[in-house]
């Protein structure tokens, strides 16, 4: 599945990106490993995309919500 990245500003976060058909978040860290959260909504993905902190968004509102995997 092939995820167009979205740079962010975060000191912890490079990018995130979202696959429509699958409802799949991607996450690229700085620290380069990759995670991707399934069944994460469109808006769910827009807020945390244009959270003013992306990093304490995805610490409140997706980790822990959404199962993942790592991918990279």
């Amino acid at each position: 599945m092939e995820i167009e990245k979205e740079y962010v500003s975060s000191s912890n976060i490079e990018a995130v990106g979202y696959d429509d058909d699958s409802e799949t978040l991607r996450i690229w860290f700085l620290n380069g490993s990759i995670y991707d959260y399934s069944g994460v909504g469109l808006l769910e993905y827009q807020s945390l995309r244009d959270a003013a902190s992306v990093g304490s968004y995805l610490h409140r509102n997706i980790k822990g919500q959404y199962s993942y995997q790592k991918v990279g």
